[in-house]
């Protein structure tokens, strides 16, 4: 079984999928790691550019019937089983990626994709089975403990639970305006 972990940077997709593969005794691989180790895309500054479909078709190729937690913010666009798409306060985000060094430009791109649902759209536009899990507040042992819950129970599909529109004021400083 393929899990994909995906999310807004700053949500904690790393930590809780490491934990995941731990639990369930699955191979990880952060998709980074990996596309760079393939020889796939080409750095930009600090940022690595990638052809999302050769991307995936190498997974595929790689990874087919085998058991993997994939780890990144394109996970959800690799062929998998189930995608876990893990949300978090913008304002929580924002103040993560601030402690990572990202630029300010950055901090807005991000915190403006995790208010607007980017990943969350992308992921049920491109797949089947989608969890969305809220990690604001929650220690990673806390959200594998839910993901491990909602899979004993069958649950394949969950969206719609997080709103961050009441959040606006709080992450106006952090805006790209």
């Amino acid at each position: 079984m393929i899990i994909a972990v995906t999310g807004t940077p700053g949500v904690g997709k790393t930590t809780v999928s490491k934990l995941l593969a731990e639990k369930l005794g699955y191979e990880y691989v952060n998709l980074r790691d990996y596309a760079l180790e393939k020889g796939l895309g080409e750095m930009k500054g600090e940022e690595l550019e990638l052809d999302v479909d050769e991307l995936a078709e190498n997974f595929e190729r790689d990874f087919k019937n085998k058991n993997v937690i994939v780890d990144s913010h394109l996970a959800h666009y690799m062929p998998a089983d189930l995608v876990i798409v893990l949300r978090a306060h913008p304002k929580l985000i924002a103040e993560r990626l601030k402690e990572r060094g990202y630029s300010k430009a950055k901090v807005g791109e991000n915190v403006e994709a995790e208010l607007v649902d980017v990943i969350l759209v992308e992921a049920i536009e491109e797949n089947e089975n989608v969890v969305e899990i809220d990690t604001t507040g929650k220690t990673p042992e806390e959200v594998l403990e839910e993901i491990l819950d909602l899979r004993r129970r069958g649950v394949k599909k969950r969206v719609g639970l997080v709103d961050w529109s009441d959040a606006y004021d709080d992450i106006l400083p952090y805006l790209r305006l």
